[in-house]
């Protein structure tokens, strides 16, 4: 027992060690040395548990949006409205990347470098999360709450604006300093980020007379 519990921790070592490496230093500039030496092991036991790189990459990735798709869908399941569980999606999406700083790091790098390093698997888990909000704003149109939008920019705008908002932020707070006359919303916490996303994306969605009059227009 004692064996399987040493193999365990020593396994999540590394993938915290790679995750911290992988978003500061990006896929290509990180070595399995790197990993290994800022785990405090030897590198043959990356490659005993992980094979190669590219195989801890992947359940790098993999891992962390298997993580926030089930911390939504936890968090969801306790939603009254179509208008609370879209709350909950953006609120729950935005605890988990200002937990974890380096998950939006990551997925900004691979998405500046056309997913070069995502593996299939990646995908797949990438395409959860998107399939869950496509979900939640089709059952939002079909019951007239609602108007008809494009799934595919909404996720962008949700994720893309929260993501930004983190990987950004020491480039904002050296900006204040430099012109405090400037608002880059330095000092704005979690909480508002996520409310401020929410509140924008809902008064684009709810249904009211101009948006009706805007879909009648089509």
């Amino acid at each position: 027992m004692k064996q399987k519990r040493d193999a365990k921790a020593t396994k999540e070592k590394i993938l915290v060690n790679a995750r911290k490496l992988f978003s500061k230093q990006g896929f290509d500039a990180t070595t399995i040395d790197d990993i290994a030496q800022s785990s405090g092991i030897n590198k043959a036991l990356v490659y005993y548990y992980f094979k190669n790189k590219s195989g801890l990459y992947t359940d790098v990735m993999t891992g962390l949006f298997d993580d926030i798709f089930n911390e939504v869908t936890k968090a969801s399941k306790n939603s009254k409205s179509i208008i609370e569980e879209l709350e909950i999606f953006i609120k729950s999406y935005a605890a988990y990347a200002y937990k974890h700083p380096y998950f939006p790091a990551l997925l900004l790098g691979e998405l500046s470098n056309s997913g070069a390093h995502l593996p299939e698997m990646m995908f797949a888990s990438m395409r959860r999360l998107f399939l869950l909000l496509s979900d939640l704003l089709k059952r939002g149109e079909e019951e007239k709450t609602f108007i008809s939008s494009m799934p595919m920019i909404m996720h962008f705008m949700i994720l893309g604006s929260i993501n930004l908002m983190i990987t950004t932020e020491p480039l904002r707070k050296k900006a204040t300093n430099l012109e405090n006359t400037i608002d880059t919303c330095s000092g704005c916490s979690q909480e508002e980020v996520a409310k401020y996303v929410f509140e924008t994306i809902k008064k684009s969605l709810i249904i009211s007379d101009k948006n009706t009059q805007r879909e009648e227009s089509k």
